[in-house]
């Protein structure tokens, strides 16, 4: 992390929260478990946001979680555990905000599933909040828009409304004027299924 950065009083706290609660239906294994490049994509994606400028990081675990927490135990992870994992994406969000401490200014929302996620993309979306302070800095790919995402405080109360299956997607829609949107080159590719696998063979 840059010197100059940590010692300025302006400098924001951010945390990053991963979402690894989902048990991947559609795959028939956990995702968070299959291997990248030799490593898991839960711990790619955990050492990636350590690897920030992010003050600290939170997993949200629901599905094998006692599982997915030896996965992690050597990392400096805060664990969250949904139990109401199996009532949609929107209850992960819920529990990983509700977990925040109460000086962070601003919370990046991750996914386990998006293998070319770089430290790179995580602190192009930490400098652009530092130095506009926008509401939701979102990245934008294959024509779209999505996690992972910056939602400032500001955000948390409609982060914490979200119901069912809604994801933080729903909100970033809403912003479209007023949100910053940042690129990300591969971020479409994610893993839904075994064809999806593939691609990170």
């Amino acid at each position: 992390m840059n010197a100059k950065a940590i010692n300025s009083a302006s400098f924001p706290h951010i945390a990053v929260i991963v979402l690894a609660a989902g048990a991947s239906t559609r795959l028939g294994t956990p995702k968070q478990l299959l291997k990248y490049n030799g490593i898991t994509l839960l711990r790619k994606t955990i050492e990636t946001a350590l690897l920030s400028k992010v003050k600290s990081v939170y997993v949200v675990f629901g599905c094998e979680a006692e599982k997915m927490k030896v996965e992690v135990s050597d990392l400096s992870v805060d664990v969250v555990v949904n139990p109401n994992w199996q009532r949609g994406i929107s209850t992960s969000i819920r529990s990983g905000i509700q977990s925040l401490e109460p000086n962070i200014d601003a919370a990046i929302i991750v996914l386990c599933d998006q293998p070319k996620l770089s430290t790179d993309i995580l602190n192009t979306l930490i400098d652009t909040y530092t130095s506009t302070r926008a509401s939701i800095i979102t990245c934008k790919y294959a024509g779209t828009v999505g996690v992972p995402a910056l939602f400032d405080r500001r955000i948390f109360p409609e982060l914490l409304s979200l119901e069912g299956n809604l994801g933080a997607k729903k909100i970033i829609e809403w912003y479209m004027k007023e949100r910053i949107e940042i690129d990300f080159l591969g971020g479409e590719i994610d893993i839904d299924t075994i064809a999806d696998q593939k691609q990170i063979s």
